[in-house]
């Protein structure tokens, strides 16, 4: 007779099967009802709605987020197909934030077709999926993008409600940036008698500098016999003039993201105070903060370390063997590469406070403390070489968060632009805030992103003279809900005030 553990490895079986199929929602067909009983009491599988699952993690606590959103764009693809076939498409809101690269998961997931009228269809953590009764887009509109169908770019744009123009900047401005002639747009309009559309496009485009393609529309719709009246729909200017065609909407949308939420930051950091005088002093201090700054940073990420097995770890004394503690051999590995790394960073600071440009350096070194960070678990058989490598190269999700990690693909994209934005940015604030939150937001690597970020983060303060700075784990919810709220809703404003009040209100950084 099979026991317990061997029942629950056939039932993990199965679900590997279909995982190794590409199945994300999983049907109660798919799987026999003994193994989703026993999957879903091991942790292995929840319900979503009736009939219908996810593969989840057993480490996860009850009601925890991860897997649902993680899953989530997977789930609806399969669910709408299940209930409409082709009949159906993503609202044009929601189409051209996907085209643009902005997957964060929405409350609402608005879509369109023929079948139902105001259904809504509630999931878990507060998010739900509204089908209303829509005019779907013609044949040769619509993409597939991960089995999500899209009204296509130039079809969502011209279907875009005017009022979002306001609500969704961003978006819109890193949508046109992706448009390379006037020509893809201007057959739709003609033939659907898009004038009033047609004006408003032009405005648009005009707005983030792409005059050529606003006066090709307005003067090809001239000739076709409409009257055109140019207006923008923006509030604002565009922060960024784009005078060409923007290659990766991902780093469009950074570039837009950047240059808005810096006069946020301007206007909630204090001025940085300059390099010091005394810079053996400084890098003094900085080296005084290391065993407080392992403990808080470790312990963030969800490591179990003591400031007495730092110090050990520090000095290349610790030993398995003979420390109960040191027994855990991930902890006290992970202990080993950060004091590996800091020492890098160090390095890294020093050429900063001697007058190197401070992206150029960050954009060189911030792979060697990665190694560094990792190299132990490597020479520990924990960690494969290859781990060392560089950026993933899959995708990863943020526990708890909303916010979906750009593509594997778009990493190499965003990189080499984050850094020339942190090189050519005057101002050490801006650098020292958006410099932590866009790495955390690319997310670069399957691991480490945090304590790297963090790095990064007292880095860009010595670059303006600022003291290091530690982030406390007692606000590890605090500083994670900033980093949200910039991720999700582009409010850069409390993770500003977060950092601003640790500079002014931690002696022992000073």
């Amino acid at each position: 007779m099979a026991t317990p553990s061997e029942k629950l490895a056939e039932s993990l079986e199965a679900l590997k099967k279909l995982q190794d199929s590409g199945t994300v929602a999983i049907r109660s067909r798919n799987l026999s009802r003994t193994h989703r009983e026993r999957l879903m009491k091991n942790g292995f599988l929840q319900e979503v709605i009736k009939g219908w699952y996810i593969p989840s993690r057993p480490d996860e606590t009850s009601g925890e987020s991860t897997s649902w959103y993680a899953s989530f764009w997977d789930f609806c693809a399969s669910y709408l197909e299940s209930r409409f076939g082709e009949r159906w498409c993503l609202s044009p809101e929601q189409s051209l934030a996907l085209h643009t690269g902005n997957m964060t998961v929405p409350g609402q997931l608005l879509v369109r077709t023929k079948k139902e009228t105001n259904n809504v269809t509630n999931l878990p953590h507060e998010t739900s999926l509204l089908d209303v009764r829509a005019n779907l887009p013609r044949k040769g509109d619509t993409d597939m993008k991960d089995r999500l169908r899209l009204f296509s770019l130039p079809a969502a744009l011209i279907a875009y409600a005017p009022a979002s123009y306001r609500q969704n900047p961003t978006d819109l401005r890193t949508a046109l940036a992706m448009i390379g002639d006037a020509s893809e747009l201007l057959e739709r309009l003609l033939e659907g008698g898009h004038s009033t559309i047609a004006g408003r496009l032009a405005g648009a485009f005009r707005n983030i500098g792409r005059n050529g393609i606003a006066d090709n529309i307005i003067e090809t719709m001239k000739v076709a016999g409409y009257t055109i009246r140019e207006n923008d729909p923006f509030e604002t200017p565009s922060p960024i003039r784009f005078t060409k065609r923007e290659p990766s909407p991902y780093v469009g949308r950074m570039s837009l993201m950047w240059q808005n939420m810096r006069e946020v930051v301007l206007e909630n950091f204090p001025e940085a105070p300059g390099i010091p005088e005394d810079k053996k002093a400084y890098a003094k201090k900085i080296e005084g903060l290391y065993t407080s700054d392992a403990y808080h940073s470790l312990s963030i990420e969800g490591y179990r370390v003591s400031l007495e097995l730092i110090e050990r770890v520090r000095g290349g004394k610790w030993n398995p063997d003979t420390h109960e503690e040191d027994r855990n051999h991930r902890d006290a590995l992970a202990a080993r590469g950060y004091w590996q790394a800091f020492q890098a960073v160090e390095d890294s600071i020093e050429r900063i406070l001697n007058g190197d440009n401070a992206g150029q350096i960050i954009s060189r070194d911030h792979g060697p403390w990665y190694r560094e960070l990792f190299a132990p678990s490597v020479a520990a058989g924990i960690l494969r070489a290859g781990d060392l490598a560089g950026y993933r190269n899959s995708p990863v999700y943020i526990r708890r968060s909303k916010h979906v990690p750009p593509s594997k693909e778009a990493v190499r994209d965003l990189m080499p632009a984050f850094f020339d934005l942190l090189g050519d940015e005057p101002e050490a604030s801006v650098r020292v805030v958006l410099g932590h939150f866009f790495f955390v937001y690319i997310h670069p690597y399957m691991d480490g992103n945090g304590r790297i970020g963090r790095f990064l983060m007292n880095t860009m303060m010595a670059s303006g003279g600022y003291p290091w700075t530690i982030i406390p784990v007692e606000k590890r919810a605090e500083y994670m809900a900033a980093l949200e709220s910039a991720s999700v809703d582009k409010d850069i404003r409390p993770f500003t005030v977060f950092l601003s009040g640790l500079l002014h209100s931690s002696p022992k950084n000073r």
